[in-house]
């Protein structure tokens, strides 16, 4: 087996195994990133939606509280629920992947009723006043989804709507009846803002980049082999080949032989250097023979 072939196999299973060791490493690192992508992304949505729900409150429902009470009519563009889901409709148009609900224990809408798991993360609120947030997993029809839950507390401007159905405005109470959305209590947890994705999604992140790195490290590979057989070739395998032939050219009685250029201080010098004394003390010696 040649010289060179048999430093390339050390090669090529020194740089399989660190590229199967990189690769695991990276794996791992990149699904963790994706993930932790996603729930920042999730974090700035809900901060959004907190931002509407605050807007609402303080500017859009003092415009259309006079005009309600006016003309006896119900705008729900002035509840900070509504007002938080439709801006997150508008969100979806480009994070079309997202699901948004504010899950709630007793709502006045029936459409925001939590489900059973939405009322295990709302009561995890309620047994833990210092949980600011919940991330979880669940399975569904449609695959694995990953979700960020974070508690919804009732300030005072909830109760304007969800005190009593006496002191709620009268147009809401026609739309909802009075039997859905009240008795809440200041500084209760009522509700948790849910934000849902599906697990596909940082799990495709997370193989595209994983792709793409494992493509570049291949390609980096490739390139530093093909530098090293370059490397090996003018550093080990012709010095060495040029003393293999002058070997084979004096074994066969040719001590005519040129001696080897000697370059630097390194093994391959020495061992050139080396091989022109013995050469010349050969030809010393085959001398002294014929003489």
């Amino acid at each position: 087996m040649k010289l060179l072939l048999k430093f390339n196999l050390i090669f090529l299973a020194v740089f399989g195994l660190g590229l199967a060791a990189t690769g695991y490493t990276a794996h791992q690192f990149l699904s963790n990133n994706a993930r932790d992508q996603v729930l920042q992304q999730a974090r700035l949505m809900m901060e959004t939606t907190m931002a509407s729900r605050t807007y609402t409150t303080k500017q859009i429902r003092p415009l259309l509280e006079p005009r309600q009470n006016k003309e006896q009519v119900f705008f729900p563009q002035s509840v900070p629920a509504y007002a938080a889901t439709q801006v997150f409709t508008f969100l979806r148009g480009k994070f079309s992947d997202y699901a948004y609900k504010e899950a709630t224990l007793n709502p006045t809408n029936p459409l925001d009723r939590a489900v059973e798991w939405e009322s295990d993360v709302i009561n995890l609120f309620r047994n833990n006043e210092k949980l600011g947030e919940f991330i979880g997993e669940r399975d569904t029809p449609s695959g694995r989804s990953l979700y960020l839950a974070m508690p919804i507390k009732v300030a005072q401007s909830c109760l304007v709507c969800h005190s009593t159905p006496s002191v709620a405005p009268p147009e809401m109470v026609k739309v909802y009846g009075p039997n859905n959305g009240f008795g809440w209590k200041l500084g209760e947890v009522i509700a948790a803002q849910i934000v849902s994705v599906p697990m596909s999604v940082p799990v495709s992140i997370a193989r595209n980049a994983f792709f793409n790195l494992m493509v570049w490290l291949a390609a980096i590979a490739i390139v530093s082999l093909v530098l090293l057989n370059l490397s090996l070739i003018v550093a080990v395998i012709r010095p060495v080949g040029r003393m293999s032939e002058a070997a084979d050219e004096i074994s066969k009685g040719n001590l005519e032989t040129v001696e080897l250029e000697v370059k630097g201080k390194d093994e391959i010098a020495v061992l050139a250097g080396s091989f022109n004394r013995m050469h010349r003390s050969l030809v010393k010696a085959m001398k002294m023979l014929e003489e």
